[in-house]
């Protein structure tokens, strides 16, 4: 289950998508306005997607946030992995973050292993396949 930051992460990113390429920066009190998340919370959200290197500052009267790759050149998985960590429901599984599992006996015949590995391996395949530019085009269809 996604966490209230990836949400908001999320919608932040989404948001920033729909704004013309090569415009001005979008103040963070815009965003926060915009995607309904505090302020607060956002500014510590944006912060960790800049130092990801998915978006660029920029201070000062006129500063904001811009995407600093386009939008679909930036896939939900990457945004969710910056602000979760590993995709993975179980650590057994985990191509970034893999350790044993505590209670498990033998991870080659673990029924519960190979499962998740599957749900790892779809949910990966759906968030890595879908660009912000996917998402915000689905989003515009289905109004």
């Amino acid at each position: 289950m996604l966490t209230q930051r990836s949400r908001y992460a999320l919608r932040a990113m989404l948001y920033l998508a729909t704004q013309p390429p090569g415009g001005p920066p979008v103040p963070m009190n815009r965003i926060a306005t915009a995607v309904r998340v505090p302020r607060k919370f956002l500014e510590l959200i944006l912060a960790d997607l800049r130092e990801a290197q998915f978006l660029h500052s920029h201070r000062g009267k006129a500063g904001g946030y811009l995407l600093a790759r386009p939008a679909h050149l930036i896939s939900l998985g990457e945004i969710i992995r910056v602000i979760e960590g590993p995709l993975a429901l179980v650590p057994c599984v985990s191509r970034t973050a893999y350790r044993p599992c505590g209670d498990c006996h033998d991870e080659a015949t673990c029924a519960i292993r190979h499962a998740m590995a599957r749900v790892r391996d779809e949910t990966a395949r759906i968030l890595d396949g879908t660009s912000l530019a996917d998402a915000t085009a689905e989003e515009l269809a289905a109004a």
